[in-house]
């Protein structure tokens, strides 16, 4: 699934490498719909990507769900998930787009954050995904 939605659009896997490399202690990024499809993806393979994708796009709803019951909008900025041994930043990335980080937990969450923020800030045009148009019924 990765590799059909990272042909239609610019390839921006180099993007996450760049940020899995600057940081120490990152392991993986992937930049997804916020509908859950992987779009781009850097220290994971195919099935590993999408399967993050699914986690961060349901972590990103509840957040979103959250902040409307909670907050004063449903604006999310990010979430992050403390596990055992790995940190787990989910981020939106653009309107319709979501970033998501695994990275151990000697990474400086600060520098990581930063740094993810820089990212989307530099590229958002590439990171917007766009609403999905119905496909249109068959006319006789």
């Amino acid at each position: 699934m990765l590799s059909e939605a990272a042909g239609q659009a610019t390839n921006l896997d180099w993007l996450l490498a760049g940020l899995v490399q600057r940081v120490p202690h990152t392991r993986s990024a992937v930049l997804l719909s916020s509908d859950g499809l992987a779009k781009a993806a850097h220290g994971l393979d195919d099935d590993g990507a999408d399967q993050l994708a699914a986690i961060a796009c349901g972590l990103f709803s509840l957040a979103r769900s959250a902040a409307g019951c909670f907050g004063a909008s449903e604006m999310v900025r990010q979430v992050v998930a403390e596990l055992d041994d790995t940190l787990l930043f989910v981020s939106t990335a653009g309107c319709g787009a979501v970033l998501a980080v695994l990275a151990a937990r000697g990474v400086d969450a600060g520098v990581l954050g930063y740094e993810m923020s820089q990212l989307v800030k530099s590229a958002r045009p590439y990171l917007t995904t766009p609403a999905r148009q119905p496909i249109a019924a068959d006319k006789p």
